[in-house]
C-alpha cells in the first residue's frame, strides 16, 4: 500500500524541484543559525547563494560524525531550545553520544516518514504492532510507535527484555506486526518454539526489522521461523530516526523517502561523488528538519542507489539493502569481508543456529579469524535438523571457497551469544587492537 501517492509517486523532474527548494531553505537556515555550518562554509569558499541547482550540492562540504560529537550537547541546533520538543541521542558507546533535538514539525515529519515504511508493508488501522525496540535514548522504539498511530494502528510499546514476556503479549494480544531488531526477532522465535507455542497459535504476520546490516539468508530463517513477512527498514539517529527508507513488499531496494532526504553515494577515500550503481558511502542531506538539520552527512554505511521507478508504483530512488559499516569492514591480509558475508554462510547451514561472533587476533605475525556460533538446537522445532557430518567444518570450508578466508570455527553455548535488541549487537571483537 502507497501512503502517500503525492510524494512518493512524483516524477523525477517535480521531486528535483522540491528537493531543490527545501534544500535552499534549508541551507540558508544553518548558515544563519549553526555557527558549525556558518565557518564550514566560509573556510570552503562557499555561500548558501551559490546552490542554484541539485549538482552544486557537491560544493557543500561533508558534516563527519566528529563534527557532531565536538558540537555536544547543543551546538548543532538551528532554534533555541525552547522550540525543541523531543531530544534523543546516540548510545556514545564509541564516543561522545550525539544529542539530536526534534521540533514539532519534525515530529510530524518523522511520523509520516514512518508511516510510509509501515503502509509499504500492507500496515493499516486494522492492525496490532509490538515495538520490541528499547524505549530510551535510542530513537528506534519512539520513530516505530509514531508511524504506527499515524496509520491509526494499535501499539503495544513492549520494548525489549524478558523474551518469554514477549511471545505471551504476542499471543495475548493478537500481534500482527513485529517491529525489532532482526536478531531480537530471532530470540524471540526461539523462545516461542521454547513455550511451545507454533505460528499456527499466532497473528503475526509481518515483521519490520533494521536498526543493523542482515543478510538475505537472515531474512528466509525469520520468515520461516515467525511465519511473515520479513522486510527491511533504514535510518539513523543524526538524521532522524527509522524512515529514511523502507522496502515495500517486492523486497528489491529500499525506497528513499527523498521529499525529505537527498542520497547521495561517494567513494569513501576521495570523497568524489559515484554514479548510479556504483557502491560506495551514503550521504544524506536533510531538507524538512528544523531542531538538528544536517548537511551532507558521511553515514558510514556502505550501499548503491538506483533512480529506476520500482513495479510496486513508487518512484523514489532505491538503495540497496545496506551491506555493512565501513568501520565495520575486516581486513585480513589483503582480504576485505564484512560480517553480513559471514552470517550469510552460517544462515545457510541447516546445522548451525544463527547466532555467532567473530574474532579476531594476531599470532606470529599473522592474522586469525575465528568465529563462535551456536549449534542448530534451538532451530530444530523451525523445520531443520543438522546434516550427516560436522557442519562447523561445512561451514569453515564454505568460507574459505566463497570468501578466501581460512576460519576456526568454534561452538559456542546455547544462548550464550547476544541477541541485543537495541541495535547494538557486537559481532567483531578485534583483539589485534587491545
Amino acid at each position: 500500500m502507497i501512503w502517500n501517492q503525492k510524494y512518493e509517486t512524483m516524477t523525477r523532474d517535480q521531486m528535483d524541484q522540491v528537493q531543490l527548494e527545501r534544500l535552499q531553505a534549508t541551507l540558508h537556515r544553518t548558515e544563519r543559525n549553526v555557527a558549525f555550518y556558518r565557518q564550514s562554509f566560509s573556510g570552503h569558499g562557499v555561500k548558501s547563494d551559490d546552490i542554484r541547482d541539485l549538482a552544486d550540492l557537491r560544493r557543500i562540504p561533508f558534516t563527519a560524525k566528529d563534527d557532531l560529537r565536538k558540537s555536544y550537547p547543543y551546538d548543532m541546533f538551528a532554534v533555541p531550545l525552547r522550540d525543541i520538543v523531543r531530544i534523543q541521542s546516540t548510545s556514545g558507546t564509541t564516543g561522545t553520544p550525539v544529542v539530536v533535538g526534534y521540533t514539532r514539525n519534525d515530529l510530524r515529519t518523522w511520523a509520516e516518514c514512518v508511516a510510509r515504511v509501515l503502509a509499504a508493508g500492507g500496515m493499516t488501522e486494522h492492525d496490532v504492532v509490538q515495538v520490541a525496540f528499547t524505549y530510551g535514548l535510542f530513537s528506534g522504539g519512539f520513530g516505530l510507535h509514531a508511524g504506527a498511530e499515524r496509520i491509526g494502528a494499535s501499539v503495544i510499546p513492549a520494548s525489549t527484555g524478558s523474551l518469554e514476556k514477549q511471545v505471551r503479549i504476542m499471543k495475548d494480544f493478537k500481534t500482527t506486526a513485529l517491529a525489532c531488531t532482526p536478531n531480537y526477532a530471532l530470540a524471540i522465535a526461539s523462545a516461542a518454539r521454547d513455550m511451545g507455542i507454533s505460528n499456527g497459535e499466532l497473528a503475526l504476520r509481518a515483521g519490520y526489522f533494521g536498526a543493523e546490516p542482515w543478510s538475505e539468508g537472515l531474512r528466509s530463517l525469520l520468515e520461516q521461523s515467525l511465519g511473515i513477512t520479513a522486510l527491511d527498514n533504514y535510518g539513523l539517529t543524526e538524521v532522524l530516526g527509522p524512515g529514511v527508507s523502507f522496502e515495500c513488499e517486492r523486497k528489491d531496494g529500499l525506497h528513499v523517502n527523498e521529499d525529505c532526504f537527498i542520497l547521495e553515494v561517494i567513494d569513501p577515500k576521495s570523497g568524489e561523488t559515484l554514479p548510479a550503481g556504483s557502491e560506495g558511502e551514503l550521504v544524506l542531506t536533510t531538507i524538512t528538519k528544523e531542531g538538528f538539520p544536517m548537511l551532507r552527512y558521511r553515514t558510514g554505511d556502505l550501499g548503491s542507489v538506483t533512480r529506476e521507478p520500482c513495479p510496486c508504483g513508487r518512484t523514489l530512488a532505491r538503495m540497496t539493502r545496506i551491506r555493512g559499516r565501513i568501520d565495520d569492514m575486516i581486513i585480513l591480509g589483503a582480504t576485505k569481508i564484512f560480517p553480513s558475508q559471514i552470517e550469510e554462510i552460517i544462515t545457510a547451514e541447516p546445522g548451525l543456529a544463527p547466532h555467532f561472533q567473530i574474532h579476531l587476533d594476531r599470532r606470529d605475525g599473522i592474522d586469525t579469524l575465528t568465529v563462535l556460533v551456536e549449534p542448530a538446537d534451538a532451530r530444530n522445532d523451525a523445520g531443520t535438523s543438522a546434516a550427516v557430518g560436522n557442519p562447523f567444518d561445512r561451514v569453515a570450508h564454505r568460507m574459505e571457497a566463497v570468501l578466501g578466508v581460512i576460519a576456526k570455527m568454534e561452538r559456542a553455548e546455547p544462548g550464550s551469544i547476544s541477541r541485543a535488541g537495541e541495535g547494538k549487537l557486537r559481532r567483531v571483537v578485534d583483539k589485534r587492537r587491545i
